[in-house]
């Protein structure tokens, strides 16, 4: 089983769309707050729709207390600023994947710090369009890394 991870989420669509996913690849989602929106947010019980008790759903106060709480963890990062892209890595059963907040992706000090297993999505280099839609990104990074397990569970 996979997880994906999302640090300080901002837009409540995108973590409801991203929820709705993990669901039907049986990963765990997990959020580390503070996020921009409330967790009981309807935007974000709609994204969801009717899936929300099919999650399997973790949150975090802390980036501090989400490491404490899963201890000698593989985690991946995905960020623009990686030079590897995300297929060029081996993802193995019970790997996080970490996205970062819409307006400003994983905090620089927590991917300084991680350097060895930051991933990037290849996309063109336009300075007026950033990256991808969150949600968008995490259904690319997560079905490369279920390809790579062969989709346990899903066939």
């Amino acid at each position: 089983m996979l997880n994906i991870v999302l640090h300080e989420p901002e837009i409540p669509q995108n973590t409801g769309n991203i929820a709705r996913t993990c669901v039907i690849t049986n990963t765990v989602l997990h959020v580390i707050g503070p996020t921009g929106f409330s967790m009981d947010e309807k935007h974000l019980k709609r994204a969801g729709l009717d899936y929300w008790n099919l999650l399997e759903f973790y949150y975090y106060d802390s980036y501090t207390q989400f490491v404490e709480k899963n201890p000698n963890s593989l985690i991946y990062y995905a960020t623009t600023k990686a030079t590897k892209a995300h297929s060029d890595v081996e993802y193995k059963d019970n790997a996080y994947i970490m996205f970062g907040k819409e307006t400003a992706g994983i905090p620089r000090e927590i991917l300084e710090a991680n350097k060895e297993n930051c991933v990037r999505i290849p996309m063109l280099n336009i300075k007026e369009a950033r990256s991808l839609n969150l949600s968008n990104s995490v259904a690319i990074v997560l079905y490369e890394a279920l390809r790579q397990l062969n989709y346990p569970s899903m066939r």
